[in-house]
């Protein structure tokens, strides 16, 4: 009964992890749209707008390489 208890809370924790793994996925897409539309609708890009671009790409990125890894 134990290992069961165990494997469910595995597979919770599991799921848990992929799901702010999307979230956060979603988030920085958002994030990044909405920093684009942003800097472009004044029709010209100051250094301070490519920076804040530049650093959310690198983050995004950057979570995709934090994806969970799944234990069969």
């Amino acid at each position: 009964m134990n290992n069961q208890q165990q494997s469910d809370s595995n597979q919770f924790v599991g799921n848990l992890k992929n799901g702010i793994w999307v979230f956060g996925i979603s988030s920085w897409v958002f994030g990044i749209t909405d920093r684009s539309i942003a800097s472009f609708s004044d029709g010209y890009l100051s250094a301070l707008d490519l920076t804040q671009l530049f650093t959310a790409a690198t983050f995004f990125v950057a979570w995709l390489f934090l994806k969970p890894t799944s234990k069969a």
